[in-house]
């Protein structure tokens, strides 16, 4: 019983030409010769002419008149050559964009997206000065098991330490705390004052709010009644709601003391509960490491340790 799945896949590469044809049907149109042509592609005159003639045939016209001083395109033919040149061009820009990632000047990392704006942004003017040479793709993620990009040859990620058989190396020892701007702190006196507030935070992380409270002594008075708490998938997004004034966020120091240290946002209330998951370096080894992943990693745990 056939596949018609497969009939389709089939189908859709029988009505594609051999790039062969195409390549040759490119040269011939360009220099309106199939002896010149042959020459450019290192073939025989008569394998470029039996090319051209299977394209003409598969597509059901005539590309060239055969002229006793040359060739002509046709109408057809000259209305087919940009989309083949476009087509081509394209391929070589993305080839040649494959190929430079392997090169010892690009940086391939994958970074966690609030590890990326909060910490590497403000600190990555210094690493641009320092290194000049260095080509930066960066791919950014919300949670470890998102990795748009195979190749990276660095990766940043947030949580316990390993991923699929790959132990990272810890970059950070962070304590959770609730943040908030000044105006709205100048309210917050005590954890009660805090539970009027709105509260922000993210699913899927190892504490929340409630680890919080149980670890401040000042919690223990507050009444029975479980606060709400508005969750966000990113610290950018918690972050920013408590920029703007709209309430109180969980967050650490990696992606806090920026903003604090600004004093755009404050901690209103002292008590940090130690973190347990933390942002790690994982290092490709063998091919993937190159010039500029070492540079980076270098500098990366220079300025961690600074």
């Amino acid at each position: 019983m056939r596949d018609p799945m497969r009939d389709q896949q089939d189908s859709s590469v029988a009505r594609l030409p051999p790039l062969n044809w195409l390549r040759a049907f490119e040269a011939s149109a360009r220099v309106l010769s199939f002896t010149a042509a042959a020459l450019e592609l290192n073939m025989t005159q008569s394998a470029v002419s039996q090319q051209i003639k299977g394209l003409e045939n598969a597509l059901g016209r005539a590309l060239f008149y055969r002229r006793v001083r040359g060739l002509e395109l046709t109408d057809e033919g000259r209305g087919y050559l940009p989309t083949v040149q476009a087509a081509f061009a394209m391929l070589e820009e993305s080839t040649a964009l494959l190929r430079g990632r392997n090169g010892p000047d690009v940086l391939e990392l994958h970074a966690n997206l609030s590890f990326a704006i909060f910490w590497l942004t403000p600190r990555l003017g210094r690493f641009m000065d320092e290194f000049p040479w260095v080509q930066l793709n960066i791919a950014t993620s919300i949670w470890p098991l998102e990795r748009p990009s195979e190749s990276a040859a660095l990766e940043i990620v947030f949580g316990v330490g390993k991923w699929e058989s790959r132990v990272g190396q810890r970059l950070t020892h962070d304590t959770l705390f609730p943040v908030c701007t000044p105006e709205l702190a100048a309210r917050i006196q005590n954890v009660d004052d805090l539970l009027q507030q709105r509260l922000f935070d993210l699913p899927g992380t190892l504490q929340s709010w409630d680890s919080w409270l149980d670890g401040c002594a000042g919690a223990r008075a507050v009444g029975k009644t479980k606060p709400v708490v508005h969750r966000a998938s990113t610290w950018a997004v918690s972050l920013e709601w408590a920029l703007k004034g709209l309430g109180v966020a969980l967050a650490h120091d990696t992606v806090a003391n920026g903003l604090i240290a600004r004093g755009q946002l404050v901690r209103p209330l002292p008590f940090s509960l130690p973190m347990k998951e933390a942002y790690y370096l994982i290092a490709a080894e063998g091919e993937h490491t190159n010039a500029a992943a070492l540079a980076f990693k270098a500098w990366l745990l220079r300025e961690m340790t600074a």
